[in-house]
């Protein structure tokens, strides 16, 4: 009876040890927040960006907008609660510039589509037919397009252009076009013609419907926006008075700014949440 308890701790032991070591030869799957933080990023245009160097931004704007807070109030809650608030300024201008562009890609892409169709019913190649969007395309996608081209006269790999093609773009309708354009490249067939139309067909409707859905929810947004920002500009302001510092420099008013800064930050994700319109995945990465 000894051995087998032994035997069982020594196994049970031994597979928590490899529980730690088992993983190592396997690659590291990427966080979805990064995946998705550096999309935006390549649709903001910020070439040299990355999450964790927004990250530093952030905290480096929080800490300067802190002590700027504390060096007008003289109220050190205050100004904690102010720079924790401005931290977010890094990524909320990433999510900005990324659903601008997003919205300007959508309403372009129909007419790109349109113009490779016709490239390939004039004959074209499929590499010289998708180089040519960087000159006849719209100007939304010419750059990423341009620099296919200049991708394939380089190296004329069409799969690693295509693959260079689609972080350029970091786009769920890019991605479903090139793989398309990939299938094509490599087994053949007579149908990209028609499954181009039609995913023309479909952006376009779906561009129409979601333009007015966002022209809808516009005025809601920005009023949302401006009940985040107004309080705290308000208490920035008041917090001049040396009166006013000292009182939220109480227990008391800690607690307030504390709670008020929870209830900002809630009631903004509650309201980004419950009107956020459905974003395509890239699930064709």
């Amino acid at each position: 009876m000894g051995m087998i308890l032994g035997l069982t701790g020594g196994t049970g032991a031994f597979c928590v040890w490899w529980s730690f070591w088992a993983g190592l030869g396997r690659p590291r799957r990427e966080c979805r927040w990064s995946v998705r933080m550096q999309d935006d990023i390549v649709l903001a245009g910020l070439k040299n960006a990355t999450p964790f160097r927004l990250i530093g931004a952030g905290m480096g704007i929080g800490v300067l907008a802190g002590l700027l807070s504390m060096g007008l109030t003289r109220a050190p809650m205050i100004g904690l609660v102010l720079g924790a608030l401005a931290s977010r300024a890094p990524f909320a201008l990433v999510y900005s510039r990324a659903r601008r562009r997003r919205a300007l890609m959508r309403e372009a892409w129909p007419e790109a589509v349109d113009n490779l169709v016709s490239a390939i019913r004039a004959g074209l190649s499929l590499p010289e037919a998708i180089g040519q969007l960087g000159e006849r395309g719209p100007e939304q996608v010419r750059l990423a397009f341009a620099a296919f081209a200049e991708d394939f006269r380089a190296s004329g790999r069409f799969d690693d252009c295509l693959g260079a093609l689609k972080n350029r773009l970091a786009d769920p309708v890019a991605d479903r076009i090139i793989e398309s354009l990939r299938v094509t490249r490599d087994v053949g067939g007579s149908d990209l013609g028609r499954v181009l139309r039609t995913l023309a067909a479909f952006l376009r409707e779906d561009a129409r419907t979601r333009g007015e859905l966002e022209a809808r929810q516009s005025w809601t947004v920005n009023g949302a926006r401006l009940a985040v920002v107004a309080p705290w500009a308000v208490l920035l302001l008041l917090a001049s008075r040396p009166e006013t510092a000292a009182a939220y420099g109480s227990p008391m008013g800690m607690t307030v700014l504390v709670g008020g800064a929870a209830c900002t930050v809630i009631a903004y994700r509650l309201m980004t949440r419950v009107g956020r319109l459905p974003v395509e995945e890239r699930v064709l990465r």
